[in-house]
């Protein structure tokens, strides 16, 4: 499947044009090796997102699982919303982000890890359902690359807001900070926020129109449901929104966005290992 290709062409993985596979620069739209040193067609064999998608899907699904091995039999299975519900006490485990672990704990690298874990079936089933749906179109119009960074940075800001939002700021109504908080939702309103700039970029106004519904639909969603992290809905959206600005969805994404989103997997991944090795002192 990951076989390189040596010679003939390959199709240049940021505008699509026929190119040599050893060239060094796209004549069309610039971008620097173009042919990803010939392993751009397998990496085209995993789809516009490059594997994103089932990789975040078989992640959060096997986290989601070792966290109610983790729970001890101490698995929630009362309402709709906390049905199959991990422990408090795994999910701190595995990476649990909030005031608690954040400012209590000094575990800030939660911020990373919290975006992977899961608080219930439902939880987790509606998560992946929107990451399914919006991450290829986020691929296909600024790269996989720079939507996995966008998918990243959005976690990261969303998840920092709320644990501050917790520690320090008021309950306002429904708006309140997480003192545990978990979900790859922040993520999600994060691609929401970048396909908003696209439009408003001058990339399409209908994407950025509908975007922008589904933000507001599923916000008000979590103002009108008990649990729901705001802060972090909030939190994310914005960084996502200022991500994309940052990356310009309407420049052809180049080699080094691919090499920083792999980055930030590995960073994530690792912030999972590290709160685990950290948090056996706490539950030992």
């Amino acid at each position: 499947m990951f076989r390189r290709q040596t010679s003939g062409s390959v199709i240049c993985t940021s505008c699509g044009v026929l190119v040599g596979v050893n060239d060094d620069r796209c004549y069309n739209c610039g971008r620097r090796n173009p042919g990803l040193w010939g392993f751009a067609p397998a990496l085209r064999a995993l789809g516009h997102d490059m594997g994103f998608v089932p990789f975040v899907m078989g992640t959060c699904a096997v986290l989601y699982v070792l966290t109610l091995v983790g729970s001890r039999g101490n698995i929630g299975m009362g309402g709709v919303f906390s049905f199959f519900s991990p422990s408090r006490e795994a999910l701190f485990l595995f990476g649990a982000s909030g005031a608690v672990p954040v400012f209590v704990a000094d575990r800030w690298w939660t911020v990373l890890s919290a975006g992977w874990l899961h608080g219930g079936a439902l939880h987790i089933l509606f998560n992946m359902l929107w990451v399914r749906q919006l991450a290829p179109a986020t691929a296909d119009l600024y790269g996989p690359g720079r939507m996995v960074i966008i998918y990243t940075a959005a976690g990261i800001v969303g998840f920092a807001l709320s644990s501050f939002a917790g520690a320090f700021l008021p309950n306002v109504f429904l708006l309140r900070g997480g003192q545990f908080t978990v979900g790859a939702s922040a993520s999600i309103f994060g691609l929401l926020g970048a396909l908003v700039y696209y439009g408003r970029r001058g990339g399409s106004r209908i994407v950025g129109s509908e975007a922008l519904s589904y933000a507001l639909m599923l916000g008000l969603f979590g103002f009108l449901m008990p649990g729901v992290d705001n802060y972090a809905h909030a939190g994310g959206f914005g960084g996502g929104y200022l991500a994309a600005r940052m990356l310009d969805p309407l420049k052809p994404e180049r080699i080094d966005h691919i090499a920083m989103a792999l980055g930030c997997l590995g960073l994530s991944l690792l912030a999972v290992v590290v709160s685990i090795l950290h948090g056996l002192q706490f539950l030992g």
